[in-house]
């Protein structure tokens, strides 16, 4: 498996798989374009291959001193193998390497893998967003890691 930034070329098995995933956060074309293009926020696009096939991606806006975490997919095939451990530890070397002070997310309350994911590698619960998601409707737990 390899781990690597996304290109505009990506977006397309980007969005293939997100399409696949109900807790995903579902974006248009545009909103790729943006976050890989140099008109768009600061951001990082992470991707994991496996032999071709992207097996996961994770989307980061940069708000120094801190990044979120905006989007996270892991493919339904590939659950449970690491490959959002592994995303987010990459992801954590580069916020240290640029002495970022914290990263913050969003998750559905419902979503239990992820929330025991995130508070496994030190994330802390540090909100809630009553009715937050729609289709399903779902509350949002806010999570924060700090680096410094």
């Amino acid at each position: 498996m390899n781990i690597r930034t996304a290109s505009p070329a990506d977006i397309p098995k980007i969005l293939s798989l997100e399409r696949t995933s109900p807790t995903a956060a579902h974006w248009s074309e545009r909103t790729y374009r943006d976050r890989l293009g140099d008109e768009g926020p600061e951001s990082l696009v992470l991707l994991v291959e496996d032999k071709g096939a992207i097996k996961g991606f994770l989307v980061v806006r940069i708000i120094p001193p801190g990044w979120e975490i905006e989007n996270i997919v892991v493919a339904d095939s590939a659950r449970r193998h690491g490959i959002g451990s592994l995303m987010l530890n990459e992801l954590l070397r580069r916020a240290r390497i640029r002495s970022e002070v914290q990263i913050l997310l969003e998750v559905r309350a419902s979503n239990v893998p992820a929330r025991r994911l995130y508070e496994k590698l030190g994330f802390l619960k540090s909100g809630r967003r009553v009715a937050y998601y729609r289709d399903p409707l779902d509350d949002a737990i806010l999570y924060s890691l700090c680096l410094g």
